[in-house]
């Protein structure tokens, strides 16, 4: 069971601005990531299911955190179905993120009030995403659309939550570029923690690295 509802999760990813996406098959390193990014200050983390067994390292992080990260959301993103949200909602879930849009995980999602942001990449289908009670959706892949989808979509729909992942990087420029666009949040991966970091365990690089993303958006919401 998730132990943010909905309402708690989406206020958590809004106040912060950026959820870090993460995967590794050892679930000793996923857990010094999560913990790097919450002495960072994020407060939601999604772990992608992406390699074989994924949900056993997910179940770890989960308990791990309801001690060493106790504000800490932990969802699960790369899902495309609804077997597999419900698996994970299970493992205690507290969101859903898919690379696409699909109805019947919103189902699921809807019956245990857990957020689900599905990837969309046009108006209309971030429209029937909302329709079916996907308060927050992914433009995806962030990189092939830019800010200004972001900032021409939200002109006739300002209602709209936009969480956008993909080709975001956690300089100054490219953070305030999406944070002025409109976007309620942004999905990082790689580039907020390099391979190279990870390999040698450089736990206090990424929990820098967080720090100095969220003071960007801090400063753009700002001057907006």
């Amino acid at each position: 069971m998730a132990k943010f509802d909905k309402i708690a999760v989406l206020q958590k990813i809004g106040q912060t601005g950026m959820v870090p996406v993460f995967y590794h098959k050892d679930s000793e390193v996923a857990k010094h990531v999560i913990k790097a990014c919450y002495d960072g200050g994020v407060r939601a983390f999604e772990f992608t299911n992406r390699g074989d067994f994924a949900h056993e390292v997910f179940a770890d992080c989960v308990k791990y955190a309801a001690t060493e990260c106790p504000e800490m959301a932990l969802g699960v993103g790369s899902v495309v179905d609804a077997p597999t949200a419900a698996l994970y909602i299970q493992l205690g879930a507290c969101f859903v993120v898919g690379p696409l849009f699909n109805p019947d995980v919103a189902t699921v999602c809807n019956r245990r009030l857990v957020p689900y942001c599905p990837g969309c990449g046009t108006v209309s289908e971030i429209g029937k995403a909302q329709e079916v009670g996907c308060d927050l959706t992914k433009v995806f892949p962030g990189d092939v659309y830019g800010p200004a989808f972001v900032k021409g979509m939200m002109a006739p729909c300002p209602w709209s939550k936009i969480m956008v992942t993909g080709g975001v990087s956690p300089t100054e420029e490219n953070l305030t570029a999406w944070v002025k666009a409109g976007v309620y949040c942004v999905g990082m991966g790689s580039k907020l923690f390099p391979g190279d970091k990870v390999k040698a365990q450089d736990w206090q690089y990424v929990t820098d690295k967080c720090v100095e993303a969220l003071g960007y958006i801090a400063k753009a919401r700002a001057q907006k």
